[in-house]
């Protein structure tokens, strides 16, 4: 059970701190829902909270994992998997993850991708989806400005 206040990761949405908790009567059904405002795009999500275990809610990273997250971009090798379908699934799945090291290794194949091949149109949606996904997570991990964030992100990918 997370509190107000509380920073988590809903993942394929991004990270955002739980606002209030909330009595909603929706369909017919009352239930408890965490209130989470992110901090990318002044929006709010409302989660039910009975089911956060089913849906991988948890808190957002320490400053010692942000440092492996910037040794994940640091790496500039990726897996030359022609097969776009194929490739586009197994983003697809660590995205879904919520686990923020596969979300960054997805961000760092697909700039690195993009930088030396160029991306088809759903690899750019997804590029931006898990760019957005990763920097809400940074940003209150290391109570950073989202620009900041995204300037640190865009340094390792700029040659």
């Amino acid at each position: 059970m997370y509190n107000v206040g509380d920073k988590i990761v809903y993942p394929m949405h991004g990270a955002g701190i739980i606002e209030s908790i909330e009595e909603k009567e929706i369909l017919g059904q009352r239930q408890s829902y965490y209130v989470m405002k992110m901090p990318i795009g002044d929006m709010k999500v409302m989660i039910p909270t009975h089911n956060v275990g089913d849906i991988g809610i948890r808190g957002v990273v320490t400053p010692q994992d942000v440092d492996r997250v910037f040794e994940i971009l640091s790496d500039q090798r990726i897996n030359n998997n022609s097969n776009w379908n194929k490739r586009y699934r197994e983003n697809m799945i660590k995205i879904k993850s919520g686990n923020i090291f596969e979300v960054t290794d997805v961000v760092r194949t697909l700039m690195i991708r993009e930088r030396e091949k160029g991306l088809s149109t759903g690899e750019r949606k997804m590029l931006n989806s898990a760019k957005q996904i990763l920097i809400s997570e940074l940003v209150l991990a290391k109570n950073m400005k989202q620009y900041e964030v995204e300037d640190i992100i865009n340094n390792y990918f700029s040659f």
